[in-house]
């Protein structure tokens, strides 16, 4: 078994779990849930940091001393995980003895190695950010993330010799392109190395601050919060004679938000290297969730209670927005119009609806049990093939934490499992006494459904084990080879018996959902006139019917997506419209994709558009897109269909 050990940061206990919090834990606990499927030990850690100046600003305004004041906020992010199914193996606060202990013998290591020396030092200090800024970092003279005007601090305190490893980090940076992923923030993190990042403050005066873990070496200073907060991944596993360390950490991988990048990617890897720890074996970073394209802040006011969400929608909804409608690395805006679009269309149109019908089907033609398969033809070769190169694409995906597309190549399946129900109608089969065939047809499809909700397992736990009961199996993570779900389709052993019915996703509507909360009075209507007929509410912006047919509308797959080598803005696609040759198009987006988001997917485009230059390249047509809050969506079709279908 290899090791996995995943983490998430340790949340700041100055404000209540937000969605982003909500996220990154659930983002974890798929992932942790995910390596368990493939039978590899694995280790989950979440926690807290209750250090610094932040926690005691915090906890004078909740009129407590901080370490009462941390425990409560502790707990309520303690509580709140099992509520959203997060399954994490401990839960780390930095105000733990162990912790505390693991803390002190590093600092004396690194200060023992001539790495650590005292001097004095002024700069711009962020309270909010709980640390100094050069002037070239800073904004218009504020702090990027808080918008406020620093304090300009000079103080004597203890340093870490970073600068010491700063290049070595580089060296192996350069080495493991898969140290910190997505690309954008390894190509970040070594733009940062090409600074002159000098060395790092680790201590603050206990005149100034006494809320900390003081030196092991000076009584008078307590630890600067990173040089203690990132610690807690090695302290959790009993660093440095623990089992747990030498059993998970050559398996580490942190998950963080964008905005702790610097910390992570550069101040924990060398602190490691000082203090002649080996390196963690990956870093995975995540975009913010936007409300109104503004960042989810609790100092902002705009945060989104998770729980709210997830009692208003249901837990697995819930989770499987938060998985689908991100793309890994990049910002992503939330609604609840997004989030009952993608409920509707995803979970009860394509998944409830699947179960619903075969289930039924099941009960109708076959008492309720899996019949026997039969010999296969070729359109039940066609679902084979799709589900395995749809499960083996999951797999891929799922562990280089690419979740949106993962669940996209998973749909492959789900979405090709309803085609193939109307493709070979089981009521025709039925109808013409065929048994023998209506078995097989029936039974591919519940297998193909076991296989579903086994893969949804990470990501929607309680209802991936719901949906293999409706199917009559009794779910069992030890007992499952997700590997090996790709090599068969016979997993489902005949007789079985299954659910008479399913409800899984029954479908929302957000309107009716706020009219209900809102309880108005009944209030008898008054008498309405009666409507003028449509046809006369024309305007003189409206097109005749003979102009709109001239536009020629066809569907096209993306083989191609390059950045156009002199607009920053533009892309270059090659599009697959059934044509002789592959059709160029330059579009605009991306500020919206990357390039290697669109190859594959399939898209509407303008095709009898007169071609035009821009930049230099030709553009044989116009991609079409939709404006949505926080960006662009991409028009196409609702399930794969035949390059070159035209649009009517």
């Amino acid at each position: 078994m290899k090791p996995f050990f995943i983490s998430t940061p340790i949340y700041y206990v100055n404000a209540r779990p937000h969605l982003g919090h909500g996220y990154t834990t659930i983002v974890a606990d798929s992932v942790s849930r995910f390596h368990r499927l493939r039978g590899d030990a694995t280790f989950f850690l979440t926690g807290t940091d209750e250090h610094g100046d932040k926690i005691v600003q915090a906890a004078e305004a909740a009129g407590q001393d901080p370490k009462a004041y941390s425990d409560t906020i502790s707990q309520l992010f303690k509580d709140l995980w099992p509520v959203l199914e997060v399954t994490n193996d401990q839960f780390i606060r930095t105000t733990d003895l162990k912790h505390k202990a693991c803390v002190r013998h590093v600092l004396q290591t690194v200060y023992d190695k001539g790495d650590i020396y005292f001097d004095e030092y002024g700069g711009h200090y962020c309270f909010g950010c709980e640390r100094f800024y050069t002037d070239k970092e800073l904004v218009d003279g504020k702090c990027p993330d808080h918008q406020t005007v620093p304090t300009f601090i000079k103080e004597k305190n203890y340093f870490f010799r970073m600068s010491k490893y700063l290049e070595p980090l580089r060296e192996h940076i350069e080495a493991n392109p898969d140290f910190i992923q997505p690309e954008r923030y390894r190509n970040e993190v070594l733009s940062m190395l090409k600074e002159d990042l000098g060395d790092l403050c680790i201590s603050r005066p206990k005149t100034r601050l006494t809320w900390g873990i003081e030196l092991p070496f000076d009584s008078d200073f307590v630890t600067y919060v990173w040089f203690d907060a990132l610690i807690n991944y090695i302290s959790a596993l009993g660093y440095p004679d623990g089992e747990d360390f030498r059993k998970y950490w050559s398996g580490a991988h942190h998950l963080v938000a964008k905005d702790i990048l610097k910390p992570h990617a550069i101040f924990w890897p060398t602190m490691l290297m000082s203090a002649g720890i080996p390196l963690y074996k990956g870093l995975r970073v995540h975009g913010y969730w936007t409300v109104n394209e503004t960042k989810m802040s609790k100092s902002i006011g705009n945060v989104v209670a998770p729980l709210d969400m997830a009692q208003k929608y249901g837990l697995s909804a819930f989770r499987y927005f938060l998985l689908s409608e991100m793309s890994f690395g990049q910002d992503s805006s939330f609604s609840e119009d997004a989030l009952v679009g993608r409920f509707n269309a995803d979970l009860a149109n394509d998944l409830g609806n699947l179960f619903s019908r075969s289930l039924s089907m099941t009960h109708k033609y076959f008492g309720g049990a899996v019949p026997e398969c039969g010999e296969l033809l070729d359109l039940d070769r066609e679902v084979l093939e799709i589900g395995h190169n749809a499960m083996a694409n999951y797999q891929s995906q799922f562990e280089h934490f690419q979740f949106s597309r993962a669940l996209k190549s998973l749909w492959e399946l789900v979405r090709h499992l309803n085609k193939y129900i109307d493709s070979s109608a089981p009521w025709t089969l039925y109808k013409n006494k065929d048994m023998n065939r209506l078995g097989t047809v029936l039974y591919v499809i519940l297998e193909g459904m076991r296989k579903v909700a086994v893969h949804l397992w990470p990501v929607m736990p309680s209802t991936s084990e719901t949906m293999l009961a409706q199917l009559g199996v009794k779910f069992n993570v030890e007992g499952t080879d997700l590997e090996s779900e790709t090599s068969s389709w016979f997993g489902l052993a005949p007789g079985t018996p299954v659910a008479e019915r399913s409800n899984l996703f029954p479908r929302q509507d957000l309107e009716q959902r706020e009219e209900k909360a809102a309880e108005p009075k009944k209030v008898k209507p008054a008498k309405e006139p009666k409507p003028e007929p449509k046809i006369a509410m024309a305007c003189p912006e409206c097109i005749e019917f003979e102009d709109f047919a001239k536009v020629d509308l066809r569907v096209g797959t993306v083989l191609e997506a390059n950045p156009h080598p002199e607009a920053d803005r533009l892309l270059v696609l090659k599009i697959d419209t059934a044509d002789e040759t592959p059709r160029q198009v330059v579009a605009g987006i991306a500020e919206f994709f990357k390039p290697e988001e669109l190859v594959g997917r399939q898209v509407v485009v303008v095709a009898n558009l007169k071609p035009r230059k821009l930049r230099g390249l030709v553009s044989q047509g116009m991609v079409l897109a939709v404006k949505k809050e926080g960006g662009l969506a991409l028009l196409g079709p609702s399930s794969e269909v035949a390059n070159g279908g035209k649009v009517s």
